[in-house]
């Protein structure tokens, strides 16, 4: 028999408060037109693209421009890529790529330059309470200490900055602690901890299975739908701290319908892929604490150096967070799949910085598969008469002056379901963990299958 879904999303979507709410609104309908170019006499004009198609174009770029690539990024007010090279003897790529449709930007540090750069911080300032990652945008490394980081280690880390060079880097001050978002309370449960279910994927001998944070699946090897209930998954894999922070967790039953799609609350929204993240993009993160909330892409490969070690090649953000929303899912509006919540520090009333793991590098280390036939019938209902219609766009969604207002970002967003102080514990305590690993994909009468979107 398969798993059933138990229905427990009402309560993590109500937790969200008005920041579910107002990105909910962004986010449905699923309206994202294809668009092109414009008028033929604008082959070496920047194109308008979506953030997907300017991925895929950021992709091809780099390999034609070679050395001369420094960074791109998604601007998301003009719909366009911006590319940076740096200025050489060859200016017929140049020419290419402006061909290609990129807003072509000269820079002064190359790839090469900002990555030894961040080489430089790796071996002279890994410091617990420490992140980096290329900024694109600036053309520099953005270094951000959090609060923790103080007296020595903060002379020690401006010290190596300013080493690297004028107009190599920037160091930014965060308020908040860099810690694995992790707490007690209700999603998939092992051992004490509590986590989010991130995306239901296929293992590599076919069966069903999800990933969440590599900080969940260290902290105990089964996990259930419910506090103190029979396990429902066993770790398969699981790597943190180190290079990723992501797990693999199988199903114990074979049977169980594993869904490839995003719980939105009374919505499903379907994955059909996993993609790359691009600087500039617009994505939506799902947790058990905070519900839905969207913000923009801010650095990749970032390296965060959290107390119980050092984590590389995550996607830095904006998107708020807090304990309780750990494995869960980062994705796009047009369904793909971006990243895994990590940790970072903050909360959804003051922000803070929020870094995620790369769904496609997770996928290759474990050898799953996302999308395709595990889709199942998660289509219908995320482009649905109630996905599209009046209450995406209207009050219970948080329609009109909620999206992006004040509210969106107050205090109801980070209220009573976040975990405060609790849960800012190592992973493996009995704090750790978070997610919203209860079944979705099905009706609230419990015969749903579960769901990929706990998070």
């Amino acid at each position: 028999m398969s798993h059933k879904r138990i229905p427990k999303r009402r309560a993590a979507m109500a937790a969200g408060g008005v920041v579910a709410l107002g990105a909910a609104a962004i986010l449905l309908p699923n309206a994202n037109a294809s668009q092109d170019g414009g008028s033929s006499d604008a082959a070496a004009a920047p194109r308008t693209l979506k953030a997907a198609d300017a991925s895929d174009l950021a992709s091809q770029l780099a390999g034609m421009l070679g050395d001369a690539f420094a960074g791109s990024y998604y601007d998301t007010g003009e719909q366009q890529l911006v590319v940076n090279v740096v200025p050489g003897d060859n200016n017929q790529v140049i020419v290419e790529a402006k061909k290609a449709g990129a807003d072509v930007r000269e820079v002064d540090n190359s790839m090469g330059e900002l990555r030894g750069g961040a080489s430089t911080l790796k071996s002279e300032a890994t410091i617990p309470g420490t992140s980096w990652a290329i900024d694109p945008r600036t053309n520099k490394i953005l270094v951000t200490a959090d609060s923790t980081v103080t007296g020595e280690k903060w002379d020690k880390l401006e010290s190596t900055v300013q080493g690297l060079g004028s107009g190599m880097a920037t160091l930014e001050k965060s308020a908040g602690t860099f810690r694995t978002f992790v707490s007690g309370g209700d999603a998939i449960f092992g051992g004490g901890a509590r986590c989010s279910l991130g995306f239901n994927v296929t293992a590599g001998d076919g069966s069903p299975a999800f990933l969440t944070a590599g900080h969940c699946g260290v902290a105990t090897e089964q996990w259930s739908d419910a506090q103190d209930g029979a396990p429902i998954g066993t770790v398969d894999q699981a790597v943190f701290p180190g290079e990723g922070d992501f797990a693999l967790v199988k199903y114990d039953d074979p049977a169980t319908e594993a869904p490839s799609e995003v719980n939105l609350g009374d919505q499903t929204l379907a994955i059909g892929q996993a993609a790359e993240a691009t600087v500039g993009q617009q994505v939506f993160r799902m947790g058990s604490t905070t519900g839905l909330a969207d913000g923009q892409v801010l650095g990749l490969d970032a390296t965060v150096n959290y107390p119980e070690g050092t984590v590389t090649g995550l996607i830095q953000t904006d998107v708020c967070a807090e304990p309780g929303d750990s494995g869960g899912s980062l994705f796009t509006q047009d369904g793909q799949a971006i990243g895994l919540t990590s940790g970072g520090s903050g909360d959804c009333t003051v922000g803070g910085e929020t870094f995620f793991q790369p769904v496609t590098t997770a996928l290759e280390a474990v050898g799953a598969t996302l999308g395709g036939d595990a889709a199942g019938g998660a289509g219908d209902q995320a482009g649905g008469e109630e996905a599209g219609g009046a209450e995406a766009g209207g009050e219970e969604a948080g329609g009109g002056d909620a999206v992006g207002g004040e509210e969106a970002g107050g205090e109801q967003a980070g209220g009573d379901a976040g975990a405060g102080d609790a849960g800012a514990g190592d992973a493996g305590d009995g704090d750790a963990g978070d997610g919203t690993g209860s079944g979705v994909g099905g009706s609230d009468d419990g015969t749903g299958a579960h769901d990929g979107s706990t998070g």
